[in-house]
């Protein structure tokens, strides 16, 4: 695995689809905070307990204005079965190519590494998470947003 970002660098812009084929860039959300989550494997037990994990707290996110991306090297048909399945009600970006895991440092041997990054409005590098426990994530970086004065 390739060596973090670090906060105060510029997150790297990418351009793939979503779990719907809809086009998404990091830069679309340019102005808002951002949380970009990665996680190894659609549909597997750690997996599935992070993204419900973020589902469940969504309304939070939602009216702080702050975005949540979950990617993994999945395809973007298991990403729609596995949005579908749980009703998960954020994006799931496409990165079947590996270059968005790579440029972020999370790529692994097969898949990416279970590790998220807060982007700040000015598309920087607020805070990294190198390991996650998938149960109460979504909850802690709520915290680590309002603690960093991201949000209120």
């Amino acid at each position: 695995m390739a060596e973090l970002l670090k906060v105060g660098e510029e997150a790297p812009d990418f351009e793939s689809v979503d779990q719907d084929g809809k086009p998404v860039k990091l830069s679309q959300f340019r102005g808002k905070p951002v949380v970009v989550y990665f996680y190894p494997a659609d549909d597997t037990p750690g997996c599935t307990t992070e993204a419900c994990n973020f589902r469940d707290h969504m309304e939070h996110y939602e009216k702080a204005g702050v975005k949540v991306l979950g990617i993994s090297v999945n395809t973007q048909n298991s990403h729609k079965k596995f949005a579908e399945k749980y009703n998960l009600n954020f994006t799931l970006v496409v990165d079947n190519s590996k270059k968005i895991a790579s440029d972020y440092g999370v790529l692994g041997t097969r898949s990416a590494s279970r590790v998220t990054y807060i982007i700040g409005p000015d598309g920087k590098i607020k805070y990294v998470y190198p390991k996650v426990t998938p149960k109460d994530h979504a909850v802690d970086v709520m915290g680590k947003l309002r603690e960093l004065e991201l949000v209120n």
